[in-house]
């Protein structure tokens, strides 16, 4: 079993020496007891977990979230159906943003085609928009 200080564990993870701290803070790896003298090792199994933990981050998951992954993970009576239903809520996640975004996409379109780019603020069709639904929702 390969073990490793702190700064060897986070270039082997591609992360900083502070995003280990965090997540020993968060509960997501333990952290390894001190000894007398030296440094903390960490052993390879925890350079792999904090893999983990960035790559369900780099895919949108929140930290509760993965520490719900990493409980299945760690369940002997887990099995692959409940990882695929925490992807799969995340995906529908995933797409009601991006639904969501493709709406402001399309309002921003039309006020900029709108603006005549130029003039008086008091004749800016966007600011005037934007007014019109600021009082509407009052």
């Amino acid at each position: 079993m390969q073990k490793t200080t702190i700064g060897r564990a986070a270039k082997k993870a591609n992360v900083n020496i502070e995003t280990i701290r965090f997540y020993e803070r968060k509960r997501l790896i333990e952290q390894p007891p001190q000894p007398m003298q030296g440094y903390r090792i960490y052993p390879a199994a925890t350079v792999e977990r904090i893999r983990f933990i960035r790559q369900a981050q780099d895919l949108g998951f929140s930290l509760a979230e993965i520490s719900g992954l990493l409980s299945l993970r760690a369940d002997p009576n887990s099995d692959c159906s409940h990882v695929r239903l925490h992807a799969q809520q995340k995906l529908d996640e995933v797409e009601r943003k991006i639904q969501v975004l493709n709406t402001m996409r399309q309002s921003l379109r039309t006020l900029v085609k709108a603006c005549p780019g130029s003039g008086a603020l008091e004749t800016c069709t966007i600011m005037d928009t934007l007014m019109t639904s600021a009082n509407k929702e009052q």
